[in-house]
């Protein structure tokens, strides 16, 4: 029994990973300067961010529709038995319904995964399940193995403004004022499937040493974890510094990772954060 898995480019897996691991991956949309962009394919997040800063109009984001997911899993089938598609939670984004509408025309032999997370929350659930795929896991024991990481995985991220957070509707104009003139560094967290506050503090040190401690009391309370670190553009000496912070912490070190465009636009340049899961599930 073969299965194939496909995620979305909100996983933020590089084509590398996802060539290596036999992930699929279906493209989000970012419509900017008037054109409508495939995530990770037609628009990089150095692109976006240098238009931003030119004054340009704050990008929109949209699901891949049913067609193209139907189309994705026909050509899975071809060569595989089963597929397993795993996908941005549904309360961030409409793709896992688009994905679920697509999955009707092929009865048992697809089955669509909301993990209730996004960017390496998702990536890092997409290349468990190729793992477990290889194992020759069946897709009731993958899906069920995967909910059980779920349930103890763990994002915390900061972003080194809140214009962004303000102009996508995250925050209010007054807030975004008041934390840029205080220097106030929200601290985030995926939870129940939405982004919220974890807290915040006061400066890009404080903002640093949060995650910093975050991680090392969650490889303790864990016993071992594994851990990939995030950034948008702007953010990659952030994740130098938090490496830094970590010592000689021993955890299974899944390497650094860039955000896309489409989470990109909603945290902005400069964020940083770690994604935490569970050695085993």
């Amino acid at each position: 029994m073969t299965i194939a898995i496909v995620t979305d480019s909100t996983s933020d897996l590089s084509p590398e990973l996802l060539s290596q691991h036999g992930i699929v991956s279906v493209p989000l949309y970012v419509l900017f300067d008037g054109k409508m962009h495939k995530d990770g394919i037609d628009l990089s997040p150095q692109a976006l961010f240098d238009g931003l800063r030119a004054g340009k109009k704050t990008p929109s984001t949209s699901q891949p529709s049913p067609a193209e997911f139907a189309e994705v899993y026909r050509r899975a089938l071809e060569t595989a038995d089963e597929v397993l598609s795993i996908h941005i939670s549904g309360q961030l984004s409409g793709t896992v319904g688009s994905a679920r509408l697509a999955a009707q025309e092929f009865g048992q032999r697809v089955t669509v995964v909301d993990t209730g997370s996004v960017s390496m929350g998702l990536g890092m659930r997409a290349l468990r399940a190729a793992q477990l795929a290889r194992e020759g896991r069946s897709v009731p024991e993958i899906v069920s193995l995967l909910e059980r990481v779920g349930r103890e995985a763990d994002i915390r991220f900061t972003v080194d403004t809140l214009d962004f957070l303000r102009i996508n509707g995250r925050i209010g104009g007054a807030a975004a004022l008041v934390g840029g003139l205080l220097n106030i560094k929200p601290v985030l967290v995926v939870r129940g499937g939405r982004v919220e506050s974890g807290g915040r503090v006061r400066g890009h040190k404080k903002a640093i040493q949060d995650i910093v401690d975050h991680v090392r009391k969650y490889v303790e309370q864990h016993g071992g974890a594994r851990v990939a670190f995030m950034s948008t553009v702007g953010g990659e000496a952030f994740v130098d510094e938090v490496r830094a912070g970590l010592g000689d912490l021993s955890f299974e070190d899944l390497g650094n990772h860039s955000i896309g465009a489409v989470v990109g636009t909603h945290a902005g340049p400069g964020t940083v954060g770690a994604t935490l899961e569970p050695l085993t599930a």
